[in-house]
């Protein structure tokens, strides 16, 4: 199977999969206990190394092949090694729904330059163009502001409140539920 590669002026966003098990635990060595900790489900026993990424990644590949994900991960033109975040469309669901749930994390070192906004246009479209998506859903902790606002200038639309929604970080914690709509969805689409 071949897999797609998407370009931003600043990305290239590939679908995780085996080869990238170094680049991905060396993101989360960076990342993950200052950075990516309040906002993330804990890791699994053994923590976020090439090896746990050597066990996933051939996973996350055929999941991409089968329609049920397309987990990007966030490269940095000339740096063919360098992680600077990952975006994952994850629980798709085919049939009268057409939808799936977005997560991304970027790294500490690359925030507040817009690199996840402009990631996101691109997998977005993606989803709602080759995946055939009717809905991107995205939930955050009140908390965290900086997902409000990306996800506010990205067009999705505060739909819910969800109390203990996920276990984040030691406790149960609330989220905001957000979604964007496919303003192009094709109804032909459904008879696939």
């Amino acid at each position: 199977m071949e897999f797609p590669t998407l370009f931003t002026a600043r990305l290239r966003l590939v679908i995780a999969r085996p080869g990238l098990e170094e680049p991905l635990a060396r993101f989360f060595a960076e990342n993950f206990a200052g950075h990516l900790k309040p906002w993330s489900p804990t890791p699994p026993p053994g923590g976020l190394g090439a090896d746990h990424w050597a066990r996933q990644l051939p996973g996350f590949e055929k999941e991409f092949a089968a329609g049920t994900s397309a987990r990007w991960v966030l490269l940095v033109p000339g740096e063919a090694t360098e992680v600077a975040g990952t975006c994952s469309f994850t629980q798709v669901a085919r049939g009268p729904f057409r939808a799936c749930v977005l997560g991304y994390q970027v790294a500490r070192r690359h925030e507040g330059r817009g690199l996840m906004r402009e990631a996101l246009e691109a997998a977005i479209g993606y989803a709602f163009g080759e995946m055939r998506l009717h809905r991107v859903m995205a939930n955050y902790r009140p908390e965290n502001e900086r997902s409000a606002r990306l996800l506010e200038r990205l067009g999705f639309v505060k739909e819910g409140y969800a109390r203990e929604y996920l276990h984040i970080d030691g406790a149960w914690r609330d989220h905001v539920l957000t979604a964007r709509t496919n303003p192009g969805f094709d109804a032909a689409w459904l008879r696939e």
